[in-house]
């Protein structure tokens, strides 16, 4: 049987997402020049095991957790892409992963349209990008509940004109004051594991005494916002 071939349109847009969506576009390293982005190190147990809790839910509607492909690790040149991005078409709500309240709603020039949102215990910081615009009447502050849309999916900030889609990242916050920055986790095992898509979230052991202390966590920053809050809300 002859080997099946994706398309054209297929194949440019997973090249122009690859190059678009990430935290920055930076130009291609140079020889001699190291990569200064590493994957961060797996999340403790107890981190694990609260985030498991959370039961995070599919951030677009409509889309199943076992459709999403896994490109945590996908390189941005000299980045890492440390999110999960979500292929829906334009104007298809997105929604709150989790409970918990909307922290900041910010537009810059890499993520372009955004919501920051914290769980009630303030130990993790889900990020939406990309949106076409926010949901009628939602404020920083307000209270949402795992389900409730917060906005549309769309193509604003650098991802690709054509290729609509959510970019989203979950971290564990570390400072409420810097909520841009954290250490980033791989959301899509806990979506998986919360839809039944997929097998349980396998945490890291804590070290025996003859094991190698595992490395301490990157912390990496989603894009500090460069743009000031939006006063009124979006139009497409």
């Amino acid at each position: 049987m002859p080997a099946v071939r994706a398309s054209r349109p297929a194949l440019w847009a997973s090249v122009l997402l690859a190059a678009a969506c990430a935290p920055g576009l930076v130009p291609a390293p140079r020889p001699g020049v190291p990569v200064v982005a590493s994957i961060p190190a797996p999340p403790s147990e107890e981190v694990a095991a609260a985030l498991r809790a959370r039961r995070l839910a599919m951030p677009v509607a409509g889309v199943r957790a076992a459709q999403v492909r896994d490109a945590f690790a996908d390189g941005r040149g000299e980045r890492l892409h440390l999110a999960v991005d979500i292929m829906a078409p334009r104007g298809t709500p997105v929604l709150s992963a989790d409970d918990g309240r909307l922290l900041k709603l910010r537009s810059n020039a890499l993520g372009g349209i955004t919501v920051y949102a914290v769980d009630p215990e303030e130990r993790f910081v889900y990020y939406y990008a990309h949106l076409e615009r926010y949901r009628d009447g939602i404020a920083e502050g307000m209270p949402v509940q795992r389900g409730d849309t917060i906005g549309f999916v769309g193509t604003t900030g650098n991802a690709p004109p054509d290729v609509p889609h959510l970019h989203f990242q979950v971290a564990r916050l570390l400072d409420a004051r810097r909520y841009w920055e954290g250490v980033p986790i791989d959301p899509l095992p806990y979506l998986r594991e919360a839809a039944g898509d997929g097998a349980r979230v396998v945490s890291r052991t804590a070290p025996s005494q003859t094991q190698t202390q595992s490395p301490t966590p990157t912390r990496v920053g989603v894009p500090r916002p460069t743009v000031p809050v939006l006063e009124a809300e979006p139009r497409p």
